[in-house]
């Protein structure tokens, strides 16, 4: 079985090794995490995850090869035809008429009700009380009511009284291809990291305390700096027009940046950066920042990341007065070769779909510009975009 389990990890792509799968038997050895589903969930994954991107890889294995009680949602949501769960009316009680509506009991039971239910339903169901369906007061469906049971097929809360939402798992937006959440953007950002000592002697120093200490006889305790990322980064963010809507991703994109940077600057732009930039939208009229003068601001060691879909009208790069909003002195191109060529360390995160990317010429320009590091907006490719800035 767990020979299994070992295989089946390696087939879906989580990077197990040899290793690690020698650490989880020796803990079950030790009569570690076999008394209980969970506990072994917790073992096997703590033993076989090194990193929480394949969290979710790991659960879907891990329900699929022991019926896990974690997130068994996968093939159970397979064989409910999207039919059944199609809204059509929503149920609306009175709190009377709630206190009437009956639990089946623990999640145990919910669970074991459910599986036997869905071996029996042939067809669509609504406005009942037993059936996986929508608008009744069955446990299991969608726009009804219980007191306690499974959200299926709904696209968002609307009791709080569910006790298991099937239509999602824990960690389903840790996987790579996954393009939203701050705290997941926050992972792949963490590869952009170079730790020093530096300020006040404030954090305690367990080594050379025990050592000091052994040597003199006495508690003598040690002190060092706190450990601080010094990478600086320079970020710059496409706004407006074609970028609108990709709004959403490049708030929690800026959100993650500033808590894992303690170094950070950003400006804003408009299709391509020319001969100013800014930090306030409302005012970018008014408070621009020269960009010849942040050229000799900040130095070559930044690091710059662009995020934007570099869609535009192919003169807006290479010709004067271009741009759509303004008359540019010089082509756009001529303003991103320098930057590129004043910070070697250099990227662009475009949060359009790779695959169209072919089809327009300014990406096409912009790619080549940077050499071609340009990466999709989405975890694995600001993983290696945090790649390409650390070599």
């Amino acid at each position: 079985m767990f020979l299994t389990f070992f295989t089946e990890l390696r087939g879906a792509g989580v990077p197990v090794s040899l290793k690690e799968y020698l650490t989880l038997i020796e803990a079950l050895n030790a009569d570690l995490g076999q008394y209980s589903t969970e506990q072994f969930y917790y073992l096997s994954r703590a033993a076989l995850v090194k990193d929480e991107r394949n969290l979710d890889r790991f659960d879907r294995v891990f329900g699929h090869v022991f019926k896990g009680l974690e997130n068994p949602g996968d093939a159970l949501l397979a064989e409910i035809p999207e039919e059944w769960l199609r809204k059509l009316a929503e149920k609306h009680l009175s709190e009377e008429e709630k206190k009437l509506v009956k639990s089946l009991g623990g999640l145990d039971r919910i669970l074991e009700e459910l599986k036997k239910r869905l071996d029996e339903q042939k067809g669509r169901h609504q406005g009942g009380s037993k059936w996986v369906g929508t608008a009744g007061t069955s446990p299991f469906g969608a726009y009804g009511y219980n007191p306690a049971g499974v959200r299926i097929g709904q696209d968002k809360n609307r009791n709080n009284s569910a006790v298991k939402v099937w239509d999602k798992r824990e960690f389903k937006d840790l996987d790579d291809t996954v393009e939203l959440g701050t705290r997941n953007i926050k992972v792949a950002l963490r590869r952009l990291r170079k730790f020093a000592r530096q300020g006040a002697a404030e954090e305690l120093d367990l080594p050379d305390t025990i050592r000091s200490t052994a040597r003199q006889g006495w508690l003598d305790v040690k002190l060092v700096p706190e450990r601080r990322n010094t990478v600086k980064v320079l970020i710059f963010f496409d706004v407006g027009g074609s970028m609108d809507p990709h709004i959403r991703i490049c708030e929690e994109l800026f959100s993650a940046a500033r808590a894992e940077f303690k170094h950070l600057e950003y400006f804003y732009f408009h299709n391509c950066v020319y001969e100013g930039v800014w930090k306030n939208n409302r005012r970018r009229n008014g408070e621009r920042l020269d960009t010849w003068k942040l050229l000799h601001t900040y130095p070559h060691d930044y690091k710059v990341i662009f995020v934007g879909d570099a869609a535009m009208s192919p003169f807006e790069l290479t010709h004067e007065g271009g741009s759509v909003e303004h008359w540019n002195e010089e082509p756009g191109i001529a303003w991103l070769t320098r930057i590129a060529a004043t910070y070697p360390k250099a990227v662009w995160l475009n949060p359009s779909q790779e695959k169209y990317w072919g089809y327009s010429p300014s990406i096409s320009l912009v790619a080549r510009t940077f050499e071609g590091r340009m990466f999709p907006l989405t975890l694995d490719g600001i993983d290696r975009a945090m790649r390409e800035l650390v070599r």
